[in-house]
C-alpha cells in the first residue's frame, strides 16, 4: 500500500530546498562510554544533556559542533545495558564526518590506533567503528559549507572534525525510494544509488548499499534516524508535500529546540525533518552547553522523578582545567 502512495506526484516545488542534514540519532547502551569516545576521542561537544521526549526515563544526548550547530549533531539515546544491535534493509549503515587533508587523516589515523580503534584507510577516506559497532567514516570533503568545528585541546582545529560528510542505508530495491528522494524531497542524483541533499548553505549526502543476508536488530551501535533540517517558514509545507506523496508523516512535533516531522520512505529508513532553530542556546548560555541536565518546559516537572533514573555523567570539558 505504502508503494502504491508513494508513487503519487505532488505538485512540483523547486523553491523548497532541504539543508542537508540536521542530526543522525543513533542507540548506546553505555552512556559514559558514549561521552568518552565521541567527546575525548573525536572531539566533539557535548552540546545537550537532555532525555528522549518519547521515553523521559533516557538520556538523549547531542555532540555537536562549538555552536551545537544543525549539520553536525550526532545524537544518542541511552537505554544502559542494551544488547549490540545489527543494521540490516532498512537502516543506517554508516555516518560520514567531514576532514580538510589527506594530513588530517594522517592525524586521526594515529589518535585512533593509538587509543587501540582499528582504523581502514582508503583514499579520502577512513573507515571506523565506535565502542558499540557503529560504522563511521572520516571523509576529505572540499565543499564551500562553513566547517562545523568544536574545540578540543588535543586536536588541532584544522585537523578537526567539520560537520556531516553524509550517511548510508541499507536497501534491497533502492528504486523504490527514489521517486520520494528526488520529485518529493529534492534529492539531487548522483548515479546509481546516491543522492546529495543541498541548500543555500549546506549540503550533505545519503546512499544506498546491497543489505546483508541477516535481518538488521536495532540495539546499541545502530542508528534509529536521520535528519533532515529544513528552515522554519518551510517546515509545515514539508509535511503537507510529504503526505501528499502518501508517506504519513507525523504532525509537526515541538521539541523545543527544533520542530520535528517523522515518516518512514519506502526503503523503510526512519526519516525526520527538523527545523534549523531555534537552537540549544534558547535555554542555556552558549559557554556553558551540555554540562547540566536540561529538560524542555513541559517535562521540567517530572526532574524529581528523571534524574535518578539516569546514568551519573561528568562534564567532559571539566578536566580540561586541569
Amino acid at each position: 500500500m505504502q508503494d502504491k502512495q508513494a508513487t503519487e506526484r505532488p505538485e512540483a516545488d523547486t523553491t523548497m530546498q532541504l539543508e542537508g542534514i540536521h542530526h543522525v540519532t543513533c542507540i548506546t547502551g553505555d552512556a559514559p562510554g558514549n561521552v568518552d569516545f565521541y567527546t575525548r576521542i573525536l572531539g566533539l561537544r557535548l552540546v545537550k544533556k537532555t532525555v528522549n521526549q518519547d521515553d523521559p526515563t533516557v538520556y538523549h544526548l547531542f555532540y555537536a559542533d562549538e555552536q551545537g550547530s544543525a549539520g553536525a549533531d550526532i545524537t544518542f539515546f541511552e537505554y544502559p545495558g542494551a544488547r549490540g544491535g545489527r543494521a540490516g534493509a532498512g537502516m543506517v549503515h554508516s555516518v560520514a564526518f567531514r576532514v580538510a587533508s589527506e594530513d588530517a587523516l594522517d592525524f586521526w589515523e594515529e589518535r585512533l590506533t593509538g587509543e587501540g580503534i582499528a582504523v581502514r584507510r582508503e583514499p579520502g577516506r577512513l573507515r571506523l567503528e565506535d565502542p558499540e559497532g557503529l560504522g563511521l567514516e572520516l571523509a576529505v570533503s572540499r565543499v564551500p559549507d562553513e566547517p562545523l568545528v568544536a574545540l578540543h585541546p588535543e586536536i588541532p582545529t584544522d585537523v578537526a572534525l567539520r560537520g556531516f560528510d553524509g550517511v548510508r542505508a541499507f536497501s534491497a530495491d533502492p528504486e523504490r525510494s527514489r521517486r520520494l528522494l528526488e520529485e518529493v524531497l529534492g534529492f539531487t542524483p548522483g548515479g546509481g544509488a546516491d543522492w546529495e541533499v543541498r541548500g543555500a548553505a549546506r549540503g550533505g549526502l545519503y546512499g544506498y548499499d546491497p543489505p546483508p543476508a541477516a535481518a538488521g536488530v536495532p540495539g546499541a551501535g545502530t542508528v534509529h534516524h536521520v535528519a533532515w533540517a529544513s528552515t522554519m517558514d518551510e517546515h509545515e509545507a514539508w509535511q503537507r508535500r510529504v503526505a501528499g506523496a502518501g508517506l504519513r508523516p507525523t504532525p509537526v512535533i515541538d521539541r523545543f529546540w527544533f520542530r520535528s516531522v517523522y515518516f518512514r520512505e519506502p526503503s523503510g529508513v526512519l526519516f525526520e525533518l527538523a527545523t534549523l532553530g531555534p537552537g540549544f542556546a534558547i535555554d542555556e548560555d552558549p559557554e556553558h552547553l551540555g554540562e547540566s541536565l536540561i529538560l524542555p518546559p513541559a517535562f521540567e516537572h517530572l526532574r524529581s522523578q528523571i534524574e535518578p533514573v539516569l546514568t551519573p555523567l561528568q562534564d567532559p570539558r571539566a578536566a580540561w582545567a586541569r
